[in-house]
């Protein structure tokens, strides 16, 4: 199926309809899509031709002849890439964005992107292996750190030394012989919410990641919106304090440098050495090092200090969140990645901040909630992004 692609935007909504919905009849279809059946009829029968969708026996009778079922082809494999600050996640999909086969690993984007994508590379084939793939519909890839959208190119991204405008399209696009495009790994997890998550339902949301860094995914009519350059919800930059710690991005008192892993590992180290959380001082001695995990399982065991870090660190995200909120009224406010594992304590503090000082205008019929896709937002909507791009007229 590489390189094979609907003709014209009637074609093009039949496989979007099929993918957000499963197999539907001919009849559905002309309904969905606005065409007569005949011409409708002419436009299956052409992706039928193609590859891109299969008969799938009769439908119900809805009184006449009986219109035959159409869902996308059994074929279609897309394959998600999720690149994180310490692993590497991949999934391939079929058409309807149901995850087949799943590979995690540690990895370490240090060592620069040609080691980096060499890993991803191996992990791939073993996926190949797994699902019998031998030819992805497109791939769909997440980086954590800003992105030119329109080359497919990391810029400037803190966590990624050695990324900078590395042609990581591209050079994807040559390795795995299909279309490949690349964002932010917040737009990717929002892509992935609005498919199968919580968000189904809603054309407007933000999609909080706290994790490594802290991004805001931006959903506008049900499309996720980038900005003029790609960095369009970069709120981890956001400066909440002047006088705050100094940031990985080099400025001061940033939303990140309190709250991202790295901010909260440093705050955890402390506590731990200090004795102030006997909890973290407890998992020190045993691991010799305390993580984000760690916070969060003491906070959610009582420990005062833990549950400390993590209603000061919600208070600064929902501050950020207020002044977003009153200016984007969105439907729906969408918390997830790696530190909402902290669960309702995090959110609670979120909610509580965020309803006092947005405009009750904006907050009166918005929802603020935990994901719950964890993990499997980001390689759901990195399939979804390419899709989207190959099921266009």
């Amino acid at each position: 199926m590489v390189g094979v692609w609907p003709d014209n935007r009637h074609q093009a909504a039949v496989l979007r309809l099929l993918r957000d919905g499963g197999p539907r009849s001919r009849a559905e279809l002309v309904d969905a899509v606005g065409l007569s059946r005949s011409k409708l009829s002419v436009d299956i029968d052409r992706l039928i031709e193609r590859g891109l969708v299969d008969t799938v026996g009769p439908a119900a009778s809805r009184g006449g002849r009986r219109s035959s079922l159409v869902q996308i082809a059994e074929a279609t494999r897309f394959l998600g890439i999720d690149i994180g600050a310490t692993t590497l996640d991949l999934a391939v999909t079929d058409g309807e964005m149901r995850v087949l086969a799943r590979v995690t690993e540690h990895t370490d984007l240090r060592r620069g992107p040609a080691a980096v994508i060499s890993q991803a590379l191996e992990l791939v084939n073993k996926l190949r292996a797994d699902t019998g793939t031998t030819r992805f519909t497109g791939a769909g890839v997440g980086v954590p750190g800003p992105v030119s959208f329109r080359e497919g190119v990391p810029v400037s991204p803190p966590f990624m030394p050695g990324w900078h405008r590395f042609p990581l399209r591209e050079t994807l696009a040559t390795e795995l012989g299909c279309p490949v495009l690349v964002d932010n790994d917040v737009n990717i997890m929002a892509l992935g919410e609005m498919h199968a998550g919580i968000a189904r339902t809603f054309d407007d949301f933000l999609f909080v990641k706290i994790g490594a860094g802290i991004g805001c995914g931006i959903v506008a009519g049900g499309q996720v919106y980038r900005g003029a350059t790609g960095s369009a919800g970069d709120i981890g930059h956001t400066s909440v304090d002047p006088h705050g710690p100094i940031c990985v991005c080099g400025n001061t008192g940033c939303l990140e440098a309190f709250f991202g892993g790295a901010a909260l590992t440093r705050d955890a180290l402390v506590a731990a050495r200090s004795g102030r959380s006997p909890h973290l001082a407890d998992r020190l001695r045993e691991a010799g090092a305390v993580t984000p995990v760690d916070v969060s399982t003491a906070a959610t065991d009582g420990d005062p200090y833990a549950m400390g870090l993590v209603r000061d660190g919600a208070r600064r995200v929902g501050q950020v969140l207020a002044g977003l909120v009153s200016f984007f009224n969105p439907g729906l406010v969408v918390i997830g990645g790696g530190v909402a594992g902290m669960g309702h304590a995090l959110l609670a503090e979120i909610r509580a901040v965020v309803y006092r000082k947005s405009l009750p205008l904006a907050t009166g019929d918005m929802p603020i909630a935990l994901s719950e896709m964890g993990d499997q937002a980001g390689l759901v909507g990195a399939a979804r992004l390419i899709s989207d791009h190959v099921f266009t007229g």
